[in-house]
């Protein structure tokens, strides 16, 4: 079922009072019904910028139908420099941008990376734009991973989103190929995942590391290589890699965990595919696609 949330601005919540929320309190709608989080509605109120029909109202006070509920989400200015790099957009609404991340280009700048990141291209898209929001993750992926990278445009969409995440109702899948043969059609791989030695950036699967899900069934066979989609239950850093390593089929171009012949892909051969999910707004079904690299798509080939 839609929310009755009717705007067309990013940094507006609205909501409609029906008959079934008649009678609530202006602070039950913006809990139960809008679903806002603490944060962001002690923000607003400490700001004056929740309204009901345009004034501002007790947060006890009785609403009725027809009433018009209003939250102004105040920007915080955008902490990147801009770029101008290409940004492969592959679907953006008033709430949320995604995008097709390149191989080999960070998302977020880091102390070894501090330009030439996801980040500062979106700055730059979004400057031609017209438009200005701050620059908000909601997924991430390695820099040598290709594919979707969701961009939320305010906080109430990037609570909303990373909810989804924490609960498992976005639905994440990989394309990747593996080196060796894998015999079964499906499998399933639950085994904990840790980083045992801060001093090393890789992680492992160990005993005491946490909960870690990876299901993953066969596209091709190819000559002593596989071809797989993979969909993650959980999210951690470098879960398939890992994964797929400790069973004994590593991703082919993976340096960390995996096998390296630079004449066949010269990165680990990961490709964030498709994305499914709720917009937080609407709650439309929102399902997008990456198309596959040109240079897995080689690598398949000299393979096959």
């Amino acid at each position: 079922m839609k929310r009755e949330v009717n705007e067309i601005r990013s940094d507006v919540l609205t909501f409609h009072v029906d008959e079934e929320s008649s009678g609530l309190s202006l602070k039950e709608i913006l809990y139960d019904r809008m679903r806002l989080s603490s944060r962001l509605v002690r923000k607003a109120k400490r700001k004056k910028n929740i309204r009901v029909n345009g004034n501002r109202i007790s947060f006890h006070a009785t609403l009725r139908r027809g009433d018009l509920v209003e939250v102004t989400m105040e920007e915080e200015p955008n902490q990147f420099e801009p770029q101008d790099i290409p940004v492969e957009v592959v679907y953006e609404d008033v709430d949320l941008l995604i995008v097709n991340k390149q191989p080999g280009i960070v998302v977020h700048p880091t102390r070894r990376h501090p330009i030439g990141t996801m980040a500062n291209a979106i700055v730059h898209y979004m400057r031609e734009k017209g438009e200005s929001f701050k620059i908000r993750f909601v997924n991430r992926l390695d820099r040598d991973t290709s594919g979707l990278i969701i961009i939320a445009k305010n906080p109430y969409t990037q609570q909303e989103l990373s909810k989804q995440m924490q609960q498992n109702k976005v639905e994440k899948i990989y394309l990747s190929v593996v080196k060796g043969i894998i015999e079964e059609n499906t499998g399933t791989i639950n085994e904990p995942i840790g980083r045992p030695d801060e001093e090393d950036i890789r992680r492992k699967v160990y005993d005491e590391g946490q909960p870690s899900i990876t299901h993953y069934n066969v596209i091709n066979r190819l000559e002593e290589a596989t071809v797989i989609k993979v969909k993650l239950e959980t999210g951690r850093t470098h879960q398939i890699r890992v994964h797929m390593s400790y069973i004994g089929y590593p991703l082919i171009g993976d340096e960390l965990y995996g096998y390296v012949d630079e004449d066949l892909i010269k990165r680990q051969a990961l490709h964030a595919e498709k994305l499914i999910f709720h917009q937080p707004r609407t709650n439309e079904r929102i399902e997008v696609i990456a198309p596959i690299p040109k240079d897995i798509k080689e690598l398949i080939e000299k393979l096959s």
